[in-house]
């Protein structure tokens, strides 16, 4: 799954419930990000943001929330949290298998990304910020300078961002069983100690 949008108050409002999450146990990154592993707290809200047309192909199914609570919570599957400062939830990312697309060729190493910004920050500017910091994020976290992104071809918007960052469009295909187009874009990068 991709998303790219942007990056404030410790508390985050959601159906008249105030929750904070604390980043204690993440590690921060430029920007006053932090990554944490993403718990059930974190899924709890995720699955029931809801993005406006066109990028409403990223909601989750109302009918299968339970599936995709556990799913995102699943340690293998790789997601993360990205909480700023005050302990807000802002985004979630993922590394590996998630990132993939059913159609397209992932033969070649490297590691795949997916990245969903809370609805409410998506369209502001600042989806590069919040790109560059799970960039960072990935390859220090997995030792790798190998990066991937597959998007939904009519994203045009992520497609720039990820454009501007370095990554180059590597293969265009429909998705296996859907007939929807997706891009897959590369990058290498250089790791940092």
């Amino acid at each position: 799954m991709l998303l790219i949008g942007l990056w404030f108050n410790p508390l985050l409002r959601t159906r008249n419930r105030l929750m904070h999450f604390s980043p204690a146990n993440g590690k921060e990154i430029g920007l006053g990000l932090t990554f944490c592993q993403l718990e059930k707290k974190h899924a709890s809200f995720i699955v029931n943001w809801r993005y406006s047309s066109p990028y409403d192909y990223y909601n989750f199914n109302a009918d299968t929330v339970q599936g995709d609570l556990h799913y995102l919570i699943d340690a293998k599957n790789n997601f993360w949290a990205i909480l700023n400062r005050q302990g807000e939830l802002e985004g979630y990312c993922s590394f590996g298998l998630d990132g993939q697309v059913p159609g397209g060729d992932y033969s070649t190493e490297a590691l795949d990304i997916g990245i969903g910004i809370r609805p409410d920050l998506v369209g502001q500017g600042r989806g590069k910020q919040y790109a560059q910091a799970v960039i960072e994020h990935g390859a220090s976290q997995y030792r790798t300078n190998q990066l991937r992104v597959t998007i939904a071809e009519f994203n045009k918007r992520a497609q720039r961002v990820w454009a501007q960052l370095g990554f180059e469009q590597v293969e265009r295909f429909i998705k296996i069983g859907y007939g929807e187009e997706f891009v897959v874009m590369t990058c290498t990068v250089q790791i940092v100690n």
